[in-house]
């Protein structure tokens, strides 16, 4: 019960934050792709949080744990949710001034993506039971190597990638891809920073780097 409070009030303060971020600088709640980002945000990770609750309560501890230790994480974190907020934002106050204009083709196109990418999240920590919000060695984790840990060293961050840059064409705003587009930059520091780590406490990474040489993106990097 105790966990179940904790993910629903997480929830709704998330629900509540995003909505103010995008609906507050915009001036107006008939902002169509804002409610269509909130749709596609929040519906799927409602779903997502009731299954773990059910299936892997352990997972969902996980996932709700976001306070890192390390001085860098910390950073990288902090960072990150600015540039969130800026993005939020700035699509907010594109659409009030009308700054810019994307084509419903891309919207569309952007939605449909950003659904997939949500799909492949959930399959990503279905593969891997250590996954959490935070970087850390778990007593007894092993190296997962197999499904798209096969493909890509870091397959959950190679899929938020995808899913945040989609997030501000979603919106229908060119002006907040600028600032998102730094997003895949603040990931590479944290990459790094994690695999420093995985080598250095977590047996048979060595090994695994060799194995699947591609980080998140197959055949360049």
């Amino acid at each position: 019960m105790k966990l179940l409070l904790e993910a629903l009030t997480k929830f709704a303060c998330g629900l509540l934050l995003v909505g103010s971020l995008i609906f507050l600088p915009a001036g107006t709640i008939a902002y169509t792709y804002g409610w269509l980002l909130i749709g596609q945000l929040f519906v799927p990770m409602l779903i997502a949080g009731l299954v773990m609750m059910v299936k892997s309560p352990e997972l969902l501890k996980k996932r709700l744990d976001a306070k890192e230790k390390q001085a860098a994480q910390k950073g990288v974190v902090a960072l990150s949710g600015l540039m969130f907020i800026a993005g939020f934002v700035v699509a907010g106050l594109d659409f009030r001034f009308g700054w810019s204009t994307m084509p419903a083709w891309v919207v569309i196109t952007a939605s449909v993506l950003f659904l997939v990418s949500y799909a492949l999240y959930a399959r990503v920590m279905r593969e891997n039971a250590y996954l959490s919000r935070t970087i850390k060695v778990e007593e007894g984790q092993t190296v997962v190597n197999t499904g798209m840990y096969g493909i890509v060293r870091h397959p959950m961050y190679a899929v938020t990638v995808l899913l945040f840059l989609m997030i501000p064409l979603v919106l229908g705003s060119w002006y907040a891809l600028i600032v998102f587009a730094f997003y895949p930059a603040v990931i590479v520091v944290r990459l790094k920073d994690e695999e420093e780590l995985l080598t250095r406490e977590l047996p048979g990474y060595c090994e695994y780097k060799q194995k699947v040489k591609y980080r998140i993106i197959p055949f360049i990097w």
